[in-house]
């Protein structure tokens, strides 16, 4: 850009001389390079401050890796590459025999559960039933044994029942009472069985419901759908290809549908004037001669070059004594799909800060990309 200004400055005074006809001494020469010179320097040196310019700007965008949820061979393939489907659209598929049969097996261990809470709900019933046959038992004869002992007691030598037979009814008793204990422990035993619940449902039929539906996800996750609204760009899959749940090993790359944006990396001197909501233009490679016009929608906040993770390698000098850019992200009024643009283009930008800018060499700035823009019908100028 520096070039095209010097060019342009070159032709204007080419133009002067040759149309006053100012003659080529040593006062007219030195003045023009001199007066190019401070000219020329004061309004690129304003207009750099105050309108940065990015020299390097290109779209960036998100992928999202495709991983199936489980391991298995791919059976179908049901888009091609750059195809916009809509979110749960289905994008391949996995071999799922072996799934169906496990979720007909959990099915009916579930109905087998079911069916037997059912079965222990009627033993409950029954060991209350044996509770209360064995209680009214112990009753009976505990009435019969107290009755018994007290005649033998009041009567003495001349009492009606012996010694043998209060013994007996004793043991009578004491049996019926063993009897009913164990129906107690019995009816206990059932209870807590029955009445053993997570969330109002029975524990094991709980299990087997959950075991149920993990089957029938995995079952599910053998139909690979788009995550979201977006086209697969790389489907390098075909039936019979081994898909792993791996998160190092996707199978397919997704481009989700957003608003396209345009990355541009500025000097970290430009920090001074670029801001968020600054006007910005941007000429691209692909659309020689447009300008599009956008706004400067965000700044990353970190710079890679300075990036420092966790690990057993040292910092080099090398990595400290590589310059960092910043990235000012710019959001285009128009659409580039409009134009057939692939994502990933590439071109120049700049920011535009009329805040700071009283003599208005905004109007320079324009000019100059105007014309890297014309220039790129030719060859893409960087």
């Amino acid at each position: 850009m520096d070039l095209i200004i010097i060019l342009t400055y070159t032709a204007f005074c080419t133009v002067i001389f040759k149309v006053f006809k100012l003659p080529l001494n040593k006062w007219t020469v030195p003045t023009a390079a001199l007066g190019g010179i401070v000219l020329l320097g004061a309004l690129v040196f304003l207009m750099n401050y105050n309108h940065p310019y990015a020299k390097y700007a290109k779209e960036a965008f998100v992928t999202i890796p495709i991983v199936p949820e489980v391991t298995g061979t791919v059976a179908t393939v049901d888009v091609v590459p750059n195809q916009m489907v809509n979110k749960g659209d289905l994008l391949f598929t996995l071999e799922n025999e072996n799934q169906k049969i496990a979720l007909q097996k959990a099915e009916a261990a579930l109905v087998e559960a079911k069916n037997a809470v059912l079965q222990k709900d009627q033993s409950l019933i029954t060991a209350i039933s044996k509770v209360t046959k064995a209680t009214a038992d112990r009753d009976r004869s505990k009435a019969t044994y107290t009755r018994y002992q007290e005649g033998h007691d009041k009567g003495g030598v001349n009492s009606p029942f012996s010694q043998q037979q209060v013994d007996s009814k004793k043991k009578l008793y004491e049996s019926s009472e063993a009897v009913l204990q164990a129906a107690i422990s019995e009816e206990q035993r059932l209870r807590i069985v029955t009445e053993s619940k997570i969330l109002g449902e029975n524990t094991q039929v709980a299990q087997l419901k959950a075991a149920r539906d993990k089957t029938a996800l995995d079952l599910e996750n053998t139909y690979v759908r788009a995550p979201v609204d977006g086209m697969p760009i790389q489907v390098a899959i075909r039936p019979g290809v081994r898909a792993a749940s791996l998160p190092l090993r996707p199978v397919m790359t997704f481009v989700p549908k957003e608003k396209r944006r345009i990355a541009a990396v500025f000097w970290q001197n430009s920090l001074l004037r670029l801001e968020k909501g600054l006007e910005a233009e941007v000429i691209l490679d692909a659309v020689p001669g447009h300008v599009f016009k956008g706004k400067v929608v965000d700044i990353v906040a970190a710079m890679a070059e300075g990036q420092v993770s966790a690990s057993g390698t040292l910092i080099s000098a090398r990595q400290i004594a590589q310059h960092g850019f910043v990235i000012g992200i710019i959001e285009l009024e128009e659409n580039l799909d409009d134009y057939n643009l692939p994502l990933g283009v590439q071109g120049q930008a700049v920011a535009i800060n009329h805040k700071h800018d009283p003599l208005h060499v905004s109007l320079m700035r324009k000019i100059l990309l105007r014309m890297m823009g014309w220039i790129k019908y030719i060859y893409p100028v960087k």
